[in-house]
């Protein structure tokens, strides 16, 4: 019999910070309506980047909060989920720092930044920018890509919440879509908003904020596909 799936919450812990109040009833939820059993783990930022402990996990989600008091310790985090083939989400900020990620480890990118976290980055560097219009309180229609792990779970299209005011690098799209990192959700305008890696088991990040849908009785279907893919995880491990 396998032990529960063990799920790393990645980010500073805080009340203030919705989605992080969210999270509790969507645990419950998954367990007694998806029949999805979760251990939860909250690992604050300065600790995700011990490679072997967050490698014990079944499933790693980067959440919002940014800036994160250790942005080592979530690209570390990220590094090693997509390394060891553990079920990532990342949402907001987790989105932001899985392109980061994927610029700076995949890409070659070395002085890639994230204008939140250094504002004197160039910007011939910068792989994460302030929004045009900042995204903060606002909903939103994102279309899938045919085929994609995306539209397995939302469809063709879906209406998402936001509360950031950072985005991809519409510079740096080309370079990560060369290297492998699949864009697969845009809004109206054309613009970015979620990424995956079509060859890991579950390696999914948006920019809008699943855990913000409805009123948190059921679980977004990217979060049941992360509790789903950390049981399957687990089942491999056993």
């Amino acid at each position: 019999m396998t032990h529960p799936a063990r799920v790393a919450l990645v980010g500073d812990r805080s009340p203030h910070v919705r989605s992080h109040t969210r999270i509790p009833g969507l645990l419950d939820a998954l367990r007694e309506h998806d029949g999805l059993d979760l251990d939860a783990y909250w690992i604050p930022t300065e600790e995700a980047g011990d490679t072997t402990a967050m490698a014990s996990f079944d499933a790693v989600w980067v959440l919002p909060g940014s800036p994160y008091r250790s942005e080592a310790g979530a690209l570390a985090a990220i590094r090693t989920a997509r390394e060891h083939r553990i079920p990532l989400l990342g949402t907001c900020g987790g989105f932001q720092h899985v392109l980061l990620e994927y610029a700076r480890t995949v890409c070659g990118l070395e002085s890639a930044g994230h204008a939140e976290n250094a504002p004197d980055t160039e910007a011939g560097d910068a792989v994460v920018v302030p929004l045009v219009c900042s995204l903060v309180g606002h909903e939103g229609t994102v279309a899938l890509t045919a085929g994609s792990r995306a539209e397995q779970f939302l469809g063709t299209e879906s209406v998402e919440h936001y509360h950031c005011t950072y985005g991809a690098n519409p510079d740096h799209l080309d370079l990560l879509g060369a290297h492998g990192l699949r864009f697969t959700g845009t809004d109206a305008d054309g613009d970015v908003r979620i990424a995956e890696l079509p060859d890991h088991p579950f390696f999914l990040a948006t920019l809008f904020q699943p855990e913000l849908a409805g009123d948190g009785g059921r679980a977004h279907p990217l979060i049941r596909g992360l509790a789903s893919a950390a049981v399957r995880h687990t089942e491999v491990a056993a």
